[in-house]
């Protein structure tokens, strides 16, 4: 679909760490607690943001640069623990 706005691009690698891959499940551990955590704050900046779009009609910046950056990092966390990467996602929302 062009012009759609989010996108993500994954590139087929021939082959894959077998040591990170072994350990893969463990590893994400941390990133799961630390997502699970962001994600409850995510969903009350997201109430939050309902309001304030609903009564001055735009999004927030600093609601918006937080629930994007939550998103961008669940994306990479999903995409190493289900082997579409071997690059570890680093703890941050940029």
């Amino acid at each position: 679909m062009e012009g759609y706005p989010i996108t993500i691009n994954v590139e087929y690698k021939d082959r894959l760490s077998r040591l990170t891959t072994f350990f893969r499940f463990f590893m994400t551990i941390p990133q799961y607690i630390v997502l699970y955590f962001l994600g409850i704050a995510a969903g009350v900046v997201v109430f939050i943001s309902w309001w304030a779009i609903l009564f001055i009609g735009r999004y927030p910046k600093w609601a918006f640069d937080f629930v994007s950056g939550y998103f961008r990092w669940r994306a990479r966390v999903n995409g190493y623990s289900l082997f579409l990467t071997d690059k570890y996602p680093p703890f941050s929302l940029e």
